[in-house]
């Protein structure tokens, strides 16, 4: 891991998705910060703006990824924001097109997940 890694914040309801998808992250170089839900997310990211992205499950209870993503906005927090989901991810991008990517929690994942973050991480910067 370089000296500074870049923080993603990691968000799902299900802590052992979380964690398997935070190792994913790290495994190519990332910190991963694990967050309970989308209630926990929003915590984290007041308590520490320095997130560079965040990684969000769909389905959840209490906060959708989607709404965490309409408060992040509103709270003026403009990380890239990547959802991920069971379902079909085109039409969840076309329902929200503002949101940086919708990603398919699938077979591959585990790969197209790293590209697509060191991608928006270079738009970003």
């Amino acid at each position: 891991m370089s000296e500074q890694a870049i923080k993603i914040l990691v968000v799902d309801d299900h802590m052992f998705t979380a964690e398997l998808i935070g190792l994913v992250l790290e495994s190519v170089g990332y910190e991963a910060v694990l967050a309970e839900g989308g209630v926990d997310a929003l915590e984290k990211l007041s308590a520490d703006p320095s997130f560079g992205l965040v990684v969000s499950d769909m389905h959840m209870p209490l906060v959708s990824g989607a709404e965490l993503f309409q408060e992040m906005r509103r709270q003026g927090l403009t990380q890239p924001f990547i959802l991920l989901t069971g379902q079909d991810a085109e039409q969840l991008q076309t329902a929200h097109p503002d949101m940086d990517a919708v990603l398919k929690k699938d077979e591959s994942f585990q790969e197209t997940l790293p590209d697509l973050v060191a991608a928006l991480l270079a738009r970003r910067s």
